[in-house]
């Protein structure tokens, strides 16, 4: 097993220093870091011990060959694994090599545990304005999963309704930090991040008729919040605010 995170390296020098594998063996073992080069591709292997966490597959635009050759590289370490933007076919193709292998059909996740996260007390929570929202939310859901957090959705509590989300303020007020997705004119993230002291991840979404230019109407109402803790993340990008959700609740 090639070292790719903290705990690992310590437990390759721990071994060296217990004279249990020699230099040689070492070497060998690091010589793969910080990356694998694939020929198309450059696998960041020293990614978790910088950051924390894996690199991740962004599949959009790669090949279903391109993306088995590097989940089959990817599964001779011992990270989870997570592919976002997964088309079905990747998914059947990723299935010969892994049959562990999970999809998520809305979210267009693929992910393989290969190991249990430790998971905080503290959780997330998801809040969506719409059910036409949920492709965004399982992406940002799968991503806080795999990278071992507890979450909790709160589905189609938009201002339309707004009701509707003031029966749900107990689980929303609990969280540790609140992503909060929507399309439209994108007015939640602005109602929610004025009735919670928490962290708030707004991520406009491509939801909603002509003149939401694509997703483009929300992300400038959420920039222009005026409750003062919310931040944005770009268009449809459930996996950028899930990542950052999980580095604060693990703070």
């Amino acid at each position: 097993m090639i070292a790719v995170n903290k705990k690992d390296l310590y437990s390759l020098l721990e071994s060296l220093k217990n004279n249990e594998i020699g230099m040689d063996d070492v070497v060998n073992k690091l010589a793969e870091l910080p990356f694998k080069d694939l020929g198309f591709a450059k696998i960041d292997e020293h990614r978790e011990i910088r950051v924390g966490y894996p690199e991740v597959i962004y599949c959009e635009s790669k090949t279903s060959e391109q993306v088995c050759k590097i989940i089959g590289h990817m599964m001779t370490k011992e990270s989870n694994i997570l592919a976002t933007r997964a088309n079905e076919k990747m998914f059947r193709d990723v299935l010969e090599i892994c049959p562990e292998a999970r999809y998520n059909y809305l979210g267009r996740t693929i992910t393989i545990r290969k190991r249990e996260e430790a998971i905080p007390d503290s959780y997330i929570a998801i809040v969506a304005a719409g059910t036409s929202d949920l492709p965004v939310v399982e992406e940002a859901y799968e991503t806080a999963a795999i990278l071992g957090n507890r979450v909790e959705k709160v589905i189609d509590v938009g201002v339309a309704g707004i009701h509707r989300l003031f029966s749900t303020m107990d689980v929303i007020r609990g969280a540790k930090v609140v992503i909060v997705v929507a399309g439209m004119e994108g007015a939640l993230a602005s109602v929610v991040g004025g009735l919670v002291d928490k962290p708030v991840i707004a991520v406009p979404t491509s939801v909603g008729y002509g003149a939401n230019f694509g997703g483009l109407s929300a992300l400038l109402s959420m920039l222009n919040s005026c409750a003062s803790g919310v931040s944005v993340v770009n268009i449809d990008n459930g996996f950028g605010a899930a990542y950052c959700a999980s580095i604060i609740n693990k703070l």
